[in-house]
């Protein structure tokens, strides 16, 4: 009976000390990892607040993009996962060409080693509508031995109304509609660019 109070209590203890993060799986097995470790954005900030420098937050979106939607100085790097090609269009999207970044990899490892920490320690990826560079970014981490990476499921955008007069505009979730910390003003220490790699 010792032995089974003894067991409660250390539950109980680590249940209040810890908060659980677990947001809906993505439906869409594109948006999933193999760690099946969601956050949605109020999450994602908590767990910072609750880890804060025992873990990496990752900002995987291209350094353009950032600069004309805003960034949030609560994540640790800007590190792209894919990268915008001016010399080549997508006609399928009717967009510029994004390609894989070549350094996203080795600008995860030095975000980790910068912060003191490992592939061991916990990382944060969030793109910008959480999923669609997100989960393959987290992936990419996975094949190399990454331990426990969490996706941002919402994004730093959020989703896309699906009607109304704002139809189509990115003010559904996401961090930047959910009240959190963000900045149009980016910080130059946390930003990729060709000086930093």
């Amino acid at each position: 009976m010792r032995n089974k109070s003894l067991i409660l209590i250390t539950i109980l203890a680590a249940s209040l000390t810890s908060n659980v993060y677990a947001a809906a799986k993505p439906a869409d097995p594109k948006k999933q990892t193999p760690w099946n470790l969601y956050v949605d954005s109020q999450e994602a900030y908590d767990l910072k607040m609750e880890l804060a420098d025992k873990v990496l937050f990752v900002d995987v979106r291209d350094p353009a993009e950032i600069q004309f939607t805003g960034f949030t100085d609560v994540a640790d790097a800007n590190v792209p996962f894919k990268i915008v090609n001016t010399q080549k269009w997508n006609s399928k999207k009717s967009i510029l060409q994004m390609d894989t970044n070549k350094d996203y990899i080795s600008g995860i490892e030095k975000a980790l080693a910068d912060n003191n920490l490992t592939k061991d320690d916990a990382v944060i990826i969030m793109c910008r509508s959480g999923g669609t560079r997100g989960a393959p970014a987290a992936n990419v981490l996975f094949e190399k031995g990454f331990k426990k990476v969490y996706v941002v499921t919402d994004g730093f955008e959020g989703g896309s109304l699906k009607d109304g007069d704002k139809k189509g505009w990115r003010l559904k979730n996401g961090w930047k509609n959910s009240g959190l910390p963000w900045s149009y003003k980016l910080n130059k220490e946390k930003m990729y660019y060709k000086d930093t790699f």
